[in-house]
């Protein structure tokens, strides 16, 4: 298909504002260790160089679509692109923790409306036969660049030092903003419209008050929750319950305000309420795959965050190249077809990942990412198909923002609970192994003769060097066994997503329909 001159400046724009956002969610995390040393800081001071964005992220995602039509769309989207290249470059000259965390959470703000925003821009440039293809092309930079973060963030880290992760924004920033300058224009808002009416109407202060409340809250408790002991914790009580109260009292309101900042009755139509469920399970197996993988080859393989980021790249290729073969494929298959196909082979992908052990390598690791990379494309690309492609006009942005914000709530559940129940299988699963080793097994034994230097080396007597090599080997074998368990535990997870995706019917233009 040949995609006309504007589209394409449209989809290049978005997608270069979008690998902004995306790829600074990831590439962090490898440079944290050297900035811990560089600012003095502690681990649990420097997590919230990464928990403030993700955060200050989260709250903005729902918003996106109403600031945008009530700042107007061309000036709301360049302006955000600038105010993320200021605070990146700002980041990367702050000179302690607390001015680095400020301005990530500036960057953070900025960030969380160029997802939605260029989704709906790439949307509304391909004709609606075609928004298969759009999703294709959205779906590219989302898959692409959590992958690429990690492996760059390490190199730019290793040869030019961490405030370089964040400078390397302000040359793509400025290409970015004039790209938006030229290309991106406001939205048609018919006069009378319910959208021409956000523009006058006063802003909607209960519902924004409960809604960053509702989302900051429980994205703290998400991001928060296993470091701090869950409900130990004073602070995860009184968020969660903020949480809790924020979120009834914000449907409550916006359902009786005219103009609300987030019009909920859009989920009046089925497609989105189960859209949002299926962009949830799918956030929750992506990012939970993504947090224990790096963990398995870390531990067991002893890679670096750069090596460990290397392996995820074949996968995040063949997700890119996957996609425009599935937007092709939406215009002959109902989009149901393809997404199930899509959870089958994720679920098989996971099953096979299951079957690791302390034996595993990273050639047993490439072939399930792999082919999880393929399959990736099958999710992605139908269901932002089919639940944007029901949605036109403004209300497209936010529809955007509330499915992005249901991938990126349903990544931090995922990694919460995942990381809770690991933790608790590694240490059931320890004290169970360590109850059946005995000093009188052969291999513990052995495990003594081989170590009968020990002592003269200085490192203490044979039984103490065995016990030492008991310990470690069980502990090993506990991680494992609890890694199994969790990839066992996401393959039935993520089958019940076939229970929502059965009942999302796709518009009509986006293929045949099947009848249920």
């Amino acid at each position: 298909m040949k995609i006309p001159r504007a589209a394409l400046l449209i989809v290049i724009t978005a997608g270069l504002a979008s690998l902004l956002e995306i790829v600074d969610t990831s590439i962090v995390n490898v440079a944290i260790p050297t900035m811990m040393g560089n600012l003095g800081a502690t681990l649990d001071e420097i997590s919230w160089v990464v928990t403030g964005y993700i955060i200050a992220n989260a709250i903005i995602l729902p918003l996106a679509g109403w600031l945008a039509v009530r700042i107007g769309r061309r000036r709301y989207y360049v302006g955000c692109i600038a105010i993320f290249t200021v605070a990146s470059v700002a980041c990367g000259f702050a000179p302690n923790l607390m001015t680095l965390v400020i301005f990530r959470v500036v960057q953070g703000l900025a960030g969380g409306a160029l997802l939605p925003t260029s989704q709906a821009l790439m949307q509304e440039a391909f004709p609606p036969e075609e928004v298969g293809m759009a999703s294709a092309i959205y779906g590219m930079v989302v898959i692409i660049g959590p992958t690429i973060g990690p492996p760059l963030g390490g190199y730019l880290t290793d040869h030019f030092g961490w405030r370089s992760i964040f400078n390397v924004n302000l040359p793509l920033g400025i290409l970015a903003a004039m790209m938006a300058l030229a290309n991106v224009q406001d939205h048609k808002l018919e006069k009378g419209s319910a959208h021409q009416g956000m523009r006058s109407h006063p802003i909607d202060t209960w519902g924004l008050a409960f809604l960053v409340t509702a989302i900051g809250c429980l994205q703290f408790v998400l991001e928060r929750g296993q470091a701090d002991d869950w409900f130990q914790s004073g602070a995860i009580v009184i968020n969660t319950l903020l949480a809790v109260g924020s979120a009834v009292g914000f449907v409550w309101w916006e359902l009786r305000v005219k103009y609300p900042i987030v019009d909920l009755r859009l989920f009046k139509k089925p497609i989105l309420k189960f859209g949002v469920m299926m962009m949830g399970a799918l956030g929750f197996i992506l990012y939970g795959l993504i947090f224990f993988v790096p963990i398995f080859c870390a531990t067991n393989l002893g890679l670096t965050a750069t090596e460990t980021g290397l392996l995820f790249i074949p996968g995040a290729l063949a997700s890119g190249f996957s996609m425009p073969v599935v937007g092709a494929l939406l215009r002959k298959h109902e989009p149901r077809r393809l997404a199930a196909v899509g959870v089958l082979v994720v679920c098989l992908t996971l099953g096979m990942l299951a079957y690791s052990s302390s034996q595993t390598g990273t050639g047993d690791l490439f072939i399930p990412l792999l082919i999880r990379g393929f399959a990736m494309a099958f999710l992605f690309v139908p269901l932002n198909a089919a639940v944007l492609g029901s949605f036109t006009g403004p209300t497209v942005g936010q529809v955007a923002g509330i499915t992005n914000l249901a991938r990126q709530l349903g990544g931090s559940l995922g990694i919460a609970v995942l990381s809770t129940l690991f933790n608790r299988e590694v240490v059931r699963g320890y004290g169970e192994m360590m109850g059946r080793v005995s000093p009188l097994s052969l291999n513990y034994r052995a495990g003594a003769f081989l170590h009968g230097t020990a002592m003269q080396m200085g490192m203490g007597t044979p039984a103490q060097m065995a016990a030492r090599s008991a310990w470690a080997r069980v502990q090993r074998q506990a991680f494992v066994q609890g890694f199994d368990h969790m990839m066992w535990f996401m393959v039935f997870a993520f089958a019940l997503a076939l229970v929502p995706l059965y009942f999302l019917r796709a518009p009509a233009h986006l293929g045949p329909v099947d009848a249920h």
